[in-house]
């Protein structure tokens, strides 16, 4: 059997068990990359030994997985500052009714999220998401569900707000002020603001029958501003290697993590927090996915260098035709479905290759189908209460408060959420970068 296929059997088995045992994934996508490499030093001259070592410099990225594991340190360190939540009270507080606040509550969740990791956001925003629908007496499935769907939303906006958008960026050559206007045109984040605007007014219309008249809130304390200011020099300092040295660079993987070693010495010794304290903080962070982008690397490497993205390229190519439109909806539609019962990270690094590859064919500017890729292939994960992290976490919150929420219920609010949010961020892609 040629090794093409034994390759395209073990990504197959792989993504089965993903879907099968999600909370194990890692396990997944790191059995699959050490088969791969195992079959591969049967196949060939080279070493066992030789053979992780190329895997270790060639196919793992390691500039994105010191973005990914310091944002996730800054982002812990942010939450626990209380600032999001001191701002999420203050927009309660200062707006005209409830059913804006809630609204407004949404927006900043998003906007915060684009910066922090999506579950973080979820679980400082919603002691306050629960507390003001037990004030109202209303149920907190809707507002619990846009918690989760926005920070989703949000977390493709920039290169730091999720892996997909990382891994876009080093495939791309992306730096992080890409994200906001390349050659000159409007980038992916305007596109993402589309659609936060119009999901905004779609809660909005749900909201405003909910939440009449003003509720009042136990104002919480800021414990400190320097996670703030953290955050705050990442974001410069990522701007400002973009800008140098283009793309992610060692010196953007660099910034992000000595600023969260900063950030984890001030937590010991300026918080006078416990070295156990340090530890499960450190121990709580998403490694589980640090270590499905090792495997996942690893896994594609093998799968690019076997010859099936070309393949995969030329099924699409034959499909498509010249007929740019139907390239364009296709993957879009395709990338949502798919993600709202697959995690979009493997789904996307296969992908990114096809999209661009595609783009070549026809003649057009790469962004329009590698945008129309990540857009669909993030907000898909809001169709399904288990199509993203933050999903899940926002399910258990609303079942540790007594309230069950099944599959029928979630799709109620996250289907046309996700229809609508894709849609028109999707045509402001198509209008700008046709």
């Amino acid at each position: 059997m040629p090794v093409k296929w034994i390759v395209l059997g073990l990504a197959i088995l792989m993504y089965v068990l993903i879907v099968i045992f999600p909370e194990k994934k890692s396990l997944s996508a790191m059995g699959a990359a050490l088969l791969m490499i195992l079959i591969r030093a049967a196949g060939t001259e080279d070493t066992f030994s030789s053979l992780i070592k190329e895997a270790g410099t060639e196919l793992i990225n390691w500039y994105v997985l010191m973005i990914f594991v310091g944002s996730l340190i800054i982002a812990e360190l942010f939450t626990y500052s209380r600032v999001p939540a001191v701002i999420a009270d203050t927009l309660v507080i200062k707006s005209p009714n409830v059913g804006v606040a809630m609204v407004l509550i949404l927006i900043i969740a998003g906007l915060i999220s684009a910066f922090v990791e999506n579950v973080a956001t979820v679980l400082v925003m919603a002691p306050i998401a629960l507390t003001l629908c037990n004030k109202l007496k209303i149920n907190p499935m809707y507002f619990m569900t846009g918690l989760a769907v926005m920070a989703n939303l949000q977390g493709t906006a920039t290169l730091v707000g999720d892996p997909p958008s990382m891994i876009f960026a080093n495939f791309s050559g992306y730096g992080f002020n890409d994200f906001f206007f390349y050659q000159g045109k409007l980038s992916i984040f305007f596109a993402i603001q589309v659609g936060m605007i119009v999901g905004a007014l779609y809660f909005y219309r749900i909201f405003a029958q909910k939440g009449e008249g003003k509720a009042d809130v136990e104002q919480e304390k800021i414990l400190s501003m320097v996670p703030s200011w953290l955050l705050i020099l990442m974001i410069a300092g990522l701007a400002a290697a973009s800008f140098v040295y283009g793309g992610i660079s060692l010196a953007s993987g660099l910034v992000v993590m000595i600023l969260a070693a900063s950030g984890l010495v001030w937590y010991r010794w300026g918080r006078k927090e416990r070295y156990g304290q340090v530890w499960e903080l450190v121990k709580g962070l998403d490694w589980d996915t640090t270590f499905f982008l090792i495997g996942i690397f690893v896994v594609m490497g093998a799968i690019s260098s076997v010859g099936l993205l070309e393949d995969f390229a030329a099924l699409l190519s034959r499909i498509i035709g010249t007929n740019v439109f139907l390239g364009f909806v296709l993957i879009v539609a395709v990338s949502v479905l798919i993600s709202g019962f697959v995690d979009n990270i493997p789904y996307i690094i296969v992908m990114l290759p096809v999209a661009a590859s595609l783009s070549g064919q026809l003649s057009l500017k790469p962004e329009l189908y590698m945008f129309a890729l990540l857009t669909g292939s993030c907000m898909g994960g809001n169709l399904t209460p288990f199509g993203a992290s933050a999903n899940v976490v926002a399910v258990g919150i609303l079942r540790k408060q007594g309230v069950k929420m099944n599959f029928a219920q979630w799709l109620k609010t996250g289907l046309p959420f996700t229809v609508l949010t894709t849609v028109f961020s999707a045509l402001f892609i198509w209008v700008v970068w046709r």
